[in-house]
């Protein structure tokens, strides 16, 4: 199986070159054989790849210590379901997870555009396959995961090393492939964008053609950074769930170039304007995907979800300057066509209102990636490496994200072109009234902090101003059709799916927004404590009653049983543990025990037991509100999906045309 893998790795770069021959043979003499054989010679790469990702993890499975990447990343006693996580654990493994992500899109591509698109198709094959030759080169030459041990390597590795005890863990069975799914796809819309410019095809057919295919990634990005804010919550053990890390930077960047794209498509689609903007937007994108793919694989910045440092990142940056060079040389040479047809007629207009929505996204970009690649601006210049840590993120995120919140209940309530006087007031008058009033009643509740009182004030602003809309969408329905609240609603959305979709995501994006409003209010305490001993803690009591050893396959663990109680009534008992993993050479770890309620969870870790005495060193936390953050995600991926599913009329075209 071994050689089976390497040998397809090697076979998929040849066809991966010779499809994009054959492509350059078909835009140079027009001649459709050729076509057909570039796009063949694509897919047969891509399951190759597949292939050799299948034979990777069949390896992991069965334990085969002869390979260096299996007996580094997994062992005779890793759970059967952490030997699955091995595949992207470790550099070379991760790489050729990016491979196979990849292939499956490019797969998929071939298939559902196999009539659609001609004209755009070969120069989109074209991309794709360069994005997959990179990828093969690193991994066929640098990092390959099929490389044997050595003899004499093999006869002292026994058992395995085994895995990384922070990725044994369920989240880090989901968290990865979501991510990668999001990252690598974003390289579909980018693939369409260049085959418009340089077919010059520059409407908007370019957009809607790939505008699921932006969805989508999306989707599976904003998932997968929400799952590994879990991950960091439950996992971690310091209490919070985003801590502004390089590697955390990496995969947020892109989602938020991205939001700022799929708003500013909806304006080249009806107002036929920013032609030039969404092609720069989708490429920015891109760029950072492949950019935070160099910060995690370069060794470059500290993190702890970061691989180790290997030789690769000067082949990455080289990427990524020939990706920008390209960019910058297509845009210039189609400047002509990528004029707007149209201009904004009006600041209060909804066209103003996304670009407006726009220029936000962009600043909280350029914010977190200066404050990421700082420390190594600082190094090239000052020749010190300063990191500027969360006190900058701190202090610069939260004003842009309130203006951006008070931008996602303004946009909604301006007509297209342009909002007259009265419509203003009309609109805006309700969700005006209920921030002062959810203002007024957070005041005599005693918040008196700025950014949590200023972000419940407009929640309430944003959340009223979307219902409104949807309630005067339903009674505008049932005066003209005669229809129940519930069919015309149902009948509303169907008919425009992206917008009420997307209705449905900020009301999961004012959720999570509630959610960070309530980490301002989190209590710890740091304690030891004995068998019997309390302590206090916002009016909960915790008791050590004891504590217990148990052994795993693969670790060691001591269990600490702390009792909850409020009023001396009950609450519940947590159960942290403290493990000592055997086949990482006793590597500790901690588990966290989290007692979830609606408003508030109850997190407890333990640092370590006296084995003589009983007592126990813990830190106990209170964090409010973090329930709201996972709900909001939720509802965010259900509005996403609502957007993704084809509208009635979509679904009746599809069954014409068959």
């Amino acid at each position: 199986m071994a050689l089976l893998g390497s040998t397809s790795l090697q076979l998929a770069l040849v066809g991966t070159v010779i499809s994009l021959l054959l492509s350059a043979a078909y835009l140079r003499n027009r001649d459709l054989r050729f076509f057909v054989g570039a796009q063949r010679g694509l897919v047969v790469a891509a399951s190759l790849v597949l292939l050799a990702t299948f034979a990777l993890l069949q390896q992991l499975m069965v334990s085969n210590f002869a390979l260096e990447y299996v007996a580094r990343y997994s062992s005779a006693t890793t759970p059967t379901m952490y030997k699955f996580a091995g595949l992207w654990a470790g550099m070379e493994g991760s790489l050729l997870f990016w491979l196979a992500i990849l292939s499956m899109y490019v797969v998929l591509v071939s298939i559902l555009h196999r009539k659609r698109n001609r004209p755009l198709m070969p120069v989109v094959n074209m991309v794709l396959a360069t994005v997959l030759l990179f990828f093969l080169i690193m991994t066929v030459f640098f990092e390959n995961p099929f490389m044997p041990l050595t003899p004499l390597a093999q006869a002292r590795v026994t058992s395995g090393m085994g895995l990384n005890p922070l990725l044994q863990h369920p989240a880090m069975l989901i968290h990865p492939p979501i991510l990668y799914l999001g990252y690598v796809g974003f390289v579909v819309p980018f693939a369409f964008a260049i085959a418009a410019l340089v077919t010059r095809r520059l409407d908007a057919t370019w957009i809607k053609s790939t505008r699921r295919w932006t969805l989508v990634p999306w989707l599976f990005l904003g998932t997968g950074v929400i799952l590994g804010g879990r991950w960091a919550y439950v996992e971690l053990g310091w209490g919070g769930y985003w801590a502004w890390d390089p590697v955390e930077n990496a995969s947020f960047l892109p989602w938020l170039t991205g939001t700022a794209y799929l708003h500013s498509v909806i304006i080249q689609e009806k107002k036929n304007m920013l032609r030039m903007w969404n092609v720069v937007l989708i490429m920015i994108t891109f760029i950072l995907t492949i950019f935070g793919t160099y910060l995690t694989r370069s060794g470059i910045l500290s993190s702890v979800h970061a691989f180790a440092a290997t030789d690769l990142g000067i082949w990455f940056l080289g990427f990524v300057i020939f990706i920008i060079v390209g960019c910058v040389t297509l845009i210039l040479l189609r400047r002509d066509t990528l004029a707007s047809q149209n201009h904004l007629e009006s600041f209060s207009s909804r066209e103003s209102g996304f670009l407006f929505n726009n220029m936000l996204f962009l600043a909280l970009a350029l914010a977190v990636l200066w404050g990421t690649m700082f420390p190594i601006l600082s190094e090239a210049v000052r020749g010190i490496k300063i990191t500027v840590g969360s006190p900058y993120f701190n202090r610069i995120m939260p004003p842009i994200g309130l203006l951006l919140l008070l931008m996602l209940g303004i946009g909604p309530l301006l007509a297209w072109r342009r909002t007259s006087s009265g419509t203003l007031r009309r609109n805006f008058i309700l969700p005006v009234s209920a921030g002062v009033i959810t203002w007024a009643i957070a005041i005599l509740m005693g918040i008196q902090r700025i950014y949590p009182l200023l972000t419940m004030g407009l929640v309430a602003f944003v959340a009223t101003g979307i219902i409104t809309e949807v309630v005067r969408g339903i009674r505008a329905r049932r005066r003209s059709h005669g229809e129940s609240a519930v069919t015309a609603f149902r009948k509303m959305v169907d008919k425009n799916r992206s917008r009420y979709g997307g209705y449905i995501v900020h009301l999961g994006m004012l959720f999570m927004f509630v959610g960070f409003a309530g980490k301002a209010f989190s209590v710890e305490k740091d304690v030891t404590l004995g068998p019997g001993e309390s302590t206090y803690l916002k009016g909960y009591a915790f008791t050590l009653e004891n504590h217990t050893f148990v052994e795993r396959p693969n670790h060691r663990a001591v269990i600490v049983d702390l009792v909850v109680t409020r009023d001396e009534v009950p609450v519940t008992v947590l159960r942290p543990e403290k493990r000592a993993y055997t086949d990482q050479n006793d590597q500790p770890n901690s588990e966290v025990a989290i007692y979830s309620r609606p408003l508030e969870d109850l997190y407890a870790l333990v640092g370590g037991v006296d084995p003589e005495t009983g007592a126990a060193t813990l830190k106990i936390m209170i964090n409010p509100l973090v329930q709201m953050v996972w709900l909001g995600g939720i509802i965010m991926i259900i509005g996403t999906l609502v957007a993704i599913m084809p509208s009635r009329t979509e679904r009746q075209m599809k069954e014409k045309l068959a």
